[in-house]
């Protein structure tokens, strides 16, 4: 089963995460941040990842560290619970629709980080959380679960259905990357 457990705790966050790569998509979540759970609920049931997490963050302060811990130790989750990657698809992609917004996700679980992030948000919040960190959200998936992650808004209006739509497509990404589709290495270097 791919699984993993990872508890990170910094001066600035105590996180408990739990997922199963194999799931159904259902979610627990509790970061105190009510649009961020949102999101991670869309993600969670749009990649078929169980996902329980609890955080307890420096809220008094900003979103900043929540939302950026949570990410590390969701990417972190997700690498190890995919272990040597072998057998899965390695690549993802997916076009979201979300009312008057399109977002695309495309990712390689290619074991070298890479971000872009072409993304106009024009609020500085949605619900209580920072539109900035979204982006830090994304960039930490990214350099945490080791993948090229790029992600586009080919248009749209308003913010929260741009992110959404954003959350969504990388589930989708994911769902379709993580799937085992025979028992190699999707690598002709031999390792990922």
């Amino acid at each position: 089963m791919r699984t993993a457990t990872i508890n990170r705790k910094t001066k600035e966050t105590d996180i408990q995460l739990t997922l199963n790569l194999d799931g159904t998509g259902k979610s627990r979540l509790d970061t105190g941040v009510g649009f961020f759970d949102h999101m991670l609920t869309a993600f969670a049931f749009h990649s078929g990842i169980d996902l329980d997490v609890t955080c307890k963050g420096d809220l008094e302060v900003d979103d900043h560290h929540t939302v950026e811990d949570v990410g590390l130790a969701l990417a972190t989750g997700i690498l190890e619970a995919l272990g040597d990657k072998k057998g899965i698809n390695r690549y993802g992609s997916s076009y979201v629709p979300m009312d008057e917004t399109l977002a695309r996700v495309v990712i390689d679980f290619s074991g070298r980080p890479a971000f872009v992030y072409q993304v106009d948000l024009k609020r500085d919040k949605v619900g209580t959380m920072d539109t900035q960190n979204v982006q830090e959200f994304f960039k930490s998936i990214s350099n945490e679960a080791k993948m090229n992650l790029h992600m586009e808004v080919l248009y749209g209006d308003n913010d929260h259905h741009k992110v959404e739509a954003l959350f969504k497509a990388l589930g989708r990404a994911v769902k379709e990357a993580i799937k085992i589709v025979d028992d190699r290495l999707p690598s002709t270097k031999g390792v990922l």
